[in-house]
């Protein structure tokens, strides 16, 4: 059993910034599990309401099944105690099932669920895609909703009333009418994530509609950044969240928009350039160019002094 019931996990996980750590890769691209664990340990010891190993910037997409149950267990092996691990499922329906079931075994704490690959489906294909995969474990799951698989207010709400084990929506479409429904209807049923490439772009609008965390690539390698930021949203104080959109985190997404992919691209410059390299990533994702890691630097030399 896992050591946060469902419930819990919901509370745990809406009460602070979220982590979605990359996954390190050696130079011919293999799992580098050394240096992944140590992140992770590094990640865990600080203020952080949950680790989500091998998400979306951890590169998910890129790892093999294999891959994905040996980075699972990296990170379970690896956080602090008392840090929750969420893991990824997605792919087909039988996929994500066989994934839901094994990190569970791996002992970790919820799962975030992804689309299904490729293929375009109807709500109703939608909700019997996410019902199986929470019929199949006991774990918190997260659904995210983004690209192929946008779930409007009366999917949620059906899945909320089957799925006791459904505890969290993540927004990665940035439809701020379809939240404003989705949490009118569903309230503190569920707990909100915004989860747009770069969320703290959006974290102070979000909050408003009752998105009370996000998951925060920066944290890679700012966290201090990250936390600071994080804190004034929820503090409410709009003047610093402007100042540290204007000063970094505007100027870092202007970088970020320069390639498609660069939304992962970046945050392994970032850990280069911070000293904490984790290797490059896989294809089709390409790498930031000399000029791109040299913008990069001013960006990370401000932040250093932004939050002060």
């Amino acid at each position: 059993m896992p050591a946060l019931t469902p419930t819990e996990l919901a509370e745990r996980l809406g009460s602070g910034l979220l982590s979605f750590p990359v996954t390190h890769f050696t130079r011919d691209l293999a799992f580098d599990e050394p240096a992944y664990r140590e992140n992770i340990l590094r990640l865990g010891t600080y203020e952080v309401a949950g680790l989500f190993a091998a998400g979306g910037t951890g590169e998910f997409f890129s790892l093999t099944p294999k891959e994905v149950a040996s980075v699972v267990r990296a990170a379970t092996g690896s956080a602090p105690k008392g840090t929750p691990v969420l893991a990824p499922a997605g792919y087909g329906t039988a996929q994500a099932v066989e994934m839901a079931r094994d990190a569970e075994a791996a002992g970790a704490d919820g799962l975030l669920l992804f689309p299904p690959y490729l293929t375009e489906a109807s709500p109703d294909g939608l909700s019997s895609y996410v019902r199986a995969v929470c019929e199949s474990t006991s774990l918190g799951v997260v659904l995210y909703s983004r690209a192929n698989a946008v779930y409007t207010s009366e999917t949620v709400a059906t899945l909320a009333d089957a799925c006791p084990n459904l505890i969290g929506f993540k927004d990665g479409v940035g439809d701020l009418e379809a939240i404003t429904r989705i949490h009118s209807r569903l309230g503190d049923r569920l707990v909100y994530i915004g989860g747009l490439p770069t969320a703290e772009t959006f974290a102070l609008p979000y909050l408003e509609l009752g998105v009370t965390t996000y998951s925060s690539a920066i944290f890679n390698f700012l966290p201090e950044f990250a936390l600071a930021f994080y804190n004034a949203v929820r503090a409410g104080d709009r003047t610093k969240v402007r100042r540290l959109l204007d000063d970094v985190v505007l100027p870092y997404t202007a970088i970020r928009d320069r390639k498609a992919g660069y939304a992962v691209s970046i945050v392994k410059a970032g850990m280069n350039l911070v000293g904490r390299p984790a290797g490059p990533v896989r294809p089709p994702l390409t790498d930031l160019d000399d000029a791109e890691n040299a913008l990069l630097v001013d960006v990370v030399e401000t932040s250093r002094t932004a939050t002060i």
